[in-house]
């Protein structure tokens, strides 16, 4: 078949699945199909006689048209082998003849999407519905009027309350700070307003994306309200999607934009709203609810929104989520807390390295975002908000015990261990491996000392400040919170009930309220240090990852890092946490007398014991060097370190006694087969894990099946029984295991389909030149499921190439430099594990 005819039976296949009414020139119009099944009758073209898809200058190869049966679309076809961008000015003549202003350019393969009216042509990979294209009627994106509306620093309370000037209060000095309080009055600083003029500018210059490197705490949130309201009312987009990465971060957003902007635009929670989504202007998701099984390629058509705003850009749209963010046509906007060059000094490091990756999304980031310069559309950086007075510095106290000191050298730490035949082995663990492959009580219980002895005080009650402990695992925040109780019961007899130190991970019911609970000071009450003092008794939570992003909590006075980071993101979202400027208010009362106290918060302490500032900023000066005695082996203090073995727990593998092999049938074994029925049920009745999913906290479904559900008794279920259970040729992951279970998905897809949507994927966010795509298509799927193939690359012996039935040496010659990217991304993103 020739590569014209294949085109067009693609393009047509992929019209009926989007729902489109259209003509193809290339068939009787008596036998077009009008959509799927239905044939086209004489009465729907009369109106326009059998040719009107014939213009003056020829005849269209595709034309879609709207609900009325007017023309909406061109579609301009090519050949497989010929760029879709070659039909470009045809196409438009096609059109301008027409009087439409949309045209699709595809050759079936790639397709590119174009609104005449506005920008150049944009990759999609996947037609838009009717529905969603027919917004284009109305939308006319003014560049010029964006960058010329005026903006100040009440645009948002404008929002808020339009009459606030007229408002009596407001003219009196002593009632407008109440008037402020009472409508919750948001007012730009000046920095946010520098932020939204820097996007005009780049507006006129005609540049659709943007991004702004902002630090932790300094209102990203707001800023992106008040762009938000910039691009609705000056008609530069009638919908815009808001991506974040956490629940935490989907939930704050939504009450934030409720706050700002409810009595001009309508927001929605995605998931809370899947029926009538597309009546808001706004809509908040995360990340992760879309690009799960690649949900948004079947949930939403790439013209759905006309902006899309990724928060903590280098978090929500890194890795394969990136695909997610590029689906979508229209403006785009990054924000980051994460500076480029964050990590420094890393050229030489291994490509193993965690910095070497993270270092790659940065850069990804950027350029992402057209700032591969370096240089993002607007920067305000954490000494900035110093300076300006928004937010405060952290006191870095380096705090290495003798263990977590041999851990981070290249030596590694080092003890002999009983190995399968209980002779002793010398066996070396290094930061990575802390609680996960050691375990050391003595080490822990030194780190809690040590923070307990050292951490900054709260200035009113003269107590243990609040603080954040981030711990390793749930395991570990566990043995952390039981610990920091033990010592305050010792350092303070009957102020607390075990309730000093609470556990907040995803495992602990309702740790989602103890955030807030802790937020609002009162998390297991107020305080009983100083009488009506309102301050939360609890005074530490130890999380792994929930407080991280987005946690507003200003009066944090101590930030613990109880494991290594490799992130930099981690460490600098987690960093903000305490950046927030706080006054500590207490009113002090004898008799009729009363005298207010007024504290600012003028720094805060981040204990660091995994050197993690140094990983980041090479020779870091220490604001404070703590001097952590050294651990005995009977778990005391001494001169000299002594290791005991009862201090390390190695997990000891059962040695095989026997195997025995028995053919099974296609069908499987029917104990398979029930074992996941009663997987399901147990999984269905758990209301931990209905509610979890219900609100879209699939980590903490996934934690939990792996804490309290996996390797129990009975069953013992375990993902290596379950896959067995399931006819698939891959390895299913336990996230579609419970969209499954759940309604979530309907079948588990096969490998060839999975690696199409890879492929998808890849298309979306490298846009490579239709010369390309076929090549890349074959060499994607060859790497990712041939290890043949995989050591070629790896070793270099491309001669081999000359016999090898995949991809031949001339394949791989065309490739370009895409022989090289194709292996980056494939390391980056795709879990090789998961098609063996």
């Amino acid at each position: 078949m020739k590569k014209e005819a294949k085109a067009r039976i693609k393009i047509n296949k992929l019209l009926r699945e989007a729902g489109w009414r259209f003509f193809d020139n290339e068939n009787d119009p008596a036998n077009i199909q009008l959509e799927p099944n239905v044939k086209i009758q004489e009465k729907d073209i009369d109106e326009f006689g059998k040719d009107f898809q014939k213009t003056s200058n020829g005849y269209v190869d595709f034309l879609l048209l709207d609900k009325r049966k007017f023309p909406f679309i061109v579609l301009e076809a090519k050949s497989e082998d010929k760029d879709p961008l070659s039909g470009k000015e045809q196409a438009r003549r096609y059109a301008q003849t027409l009087d439409v202003k949309l045209i699709i350019l595809s050759n079936g393969n790639l397709h590119y999407f174009w609104n005449l009216e506005h920008g150049n042509p944009q990759i999609i990979t996947k037609f838009p519905t009717p529905e969603s294209a027919n917004h284009f009627k109305y939308y006319k994106p003014d560049p010029k009027k964006l960058a010329e509306k005026e903006v100040r620093e009440d645009y948002i309370a404008l929002t808020q309350y339009p009459g606030y000037k007229e408002d009596p209060r407001w003219d009196d000095k002593i009632q407008r700070e109440a008037l402020i309080n009472e409508r919750n009055l948001v007012f730009l600083r000046p920095y946010q307003l520098g932020a939204i003029k820097a996007l005009q500018n780049a507006a006129k210059q005609g540049q659709e994306r943007y991004l702004f490197e902002m630090a932790t705490g300094t209102g990203k949130t707001l800023v992106s309200a008040a762009v938000i309201k910039l691009f609705l009312k000056t008609g530069n987009a009638k919908r815009i999607l808001f991506l974040v990465d956490r629940l935490e971060l989907e939930n704050q957003a939504y009450k934030n934009f409720i706050d700002y902007l409810k009595n001009d635009f309508s927001t929605v929670i995605y998931k809370e709203n899947r029926d009538d989504w597309n009546k808001a202007e706004i809509v908040v998701s995360t990340v992760q609810s879309l690009s799960s099984n690649n949900k948004y390629q079947k949930l939403f058509s790439p013209t759905d929104f006309d902006m899309i705003i990724s928060d903590e850009a280098h978090r929500s749209i890194n890795g394969n989520s990136r695909a997610v963010f590029e689906y979508f046509v229209g403006y785009k906007l990054g924000l980051t807390a994460t500076p480029k060059d964050y990590i420094k000094n890393i050229e030489d490091i291994s490509e193993l390295d965690p910095r070497k990756w993270e270092r790659r999304q940065l850069l990804d980031t950027y350029k992402t975002f057209g700032c591969e310069s370096g240089d993002p559309t607007f920067r305000y950086s954490l000494l900035d908000g110093v300076k300006g007075s928004y937010l405060v510095s952290p006191v870095v106290a380096d705090a290495r015990t003798e263990i977590s000191t041999q851990l981070l050298s290249d030596k590694g730490y080092s003890v002999m261990v009983p190995n399968e035949e209980d002779d002793d082995e010398e066996r070396t663990f290094y930061q990575k491996d802390f609680e996960k492959k050691f375990f050391s009580e003595k080490t822990n219980r030194m780190f809690c000392k040590t923070f307990m002895e050292n951490a900054l005080k709260d200035p009113i009650s003269g107590e243990i400040g609040k603080s954040i402990v981030f711990c390793v695992s749930q395991n570990h925040a566990s043995k952390i919170t039981q610990i920091l109780n033990e010592y305050a019961d010792e350092m303070f007899p009957d102020k607390y009930s075990s309730d000093f130190a609470v556990q907040v991970t995803s495992v602990i019911p309702n740790a989602q309220q103890f955030t807030i609970n802790y937020a609002n000071n009162h998390l297991n009450g107020y305080t009983n240090i100083l009488e009506n003092y309102k301050s939360s008794k609890t005074r530490v939570c130890v999380t792994v990852g929930m407080m991280t992003t987005g946690y507003d909590c200003k009066d944090i006075m101590n930030l613990c890092l109880m494991r290594p980071i490799f992130s930099p993101t981690n460490f600098v979202q987690i960093k903000g946490r305490g950046t927030r400027r706080f006054t500590f208010k207490y009113t002090k009362q004898k008799g009729d007398y009363k005298e207010e106290i007024e504290i600012e918060k003028k720094k805060f302490k981040l204990f660091d014991f995994f050197a993690n500032v140094e990983y980041f900023e090479e020779k870091y000066n220490y604001d404070e060097v703590l001097k952590v005695p050294q651990i005995s082996g009977s778990g005391g203090l001494s001169e000299e370190p002594t290791i005991s073995l009862d201090e390390i727990k190695i997990f000891k593998p059962d040695p095989l006694k026997s195997l025995n092999v028995e053919a099974v049938g296609l069908q499987g074994m029917r104990v398979d087969r029930e074992l996941f029925d009663r997987f399901k049920e147990q999984v269905k009745k758990d209301g931990f894990i209905k509610e979890k999913f219900k609100k879209g906290d699939i980590h903490a479904v996934e934690d939990y099946v792996r804490e309290e559900v996996f390797d129990k008794p009975e069953d013992f279920f375990n993902l290596k029984k379950l896959r067995k259970a399931v006819k698939t040729d891959r390895r299913v992951s336990l996230r579609e295991f419970i969209d499954y279970i759940f309604g979530g998905i309907t079948k588990f897809k096969s490998k060839d389909e999975m690696l199409e949507e890879e492929f998808d994927k890849f298309i979306s966010i490298y846009k490579p030149e239709s010369k390309y795509v076929p090549y890349i298509k074959n060499y994607l799927k060859a790497y990712v499921t041939d290890s043949n193939i995989r050591e070629i690359i790896e070793n270099k012996q491309y001669a081999k190439f000359a016999h090898n039935a995949k991809i031949s040496l001339e394949e791989f010659k065309a490739l370009n430099s895409w022989r090289d990217t194709v292996p980056e991304y494939v390391k980056d993103y795709i879990s090789i594990n998961a098609y063996i």
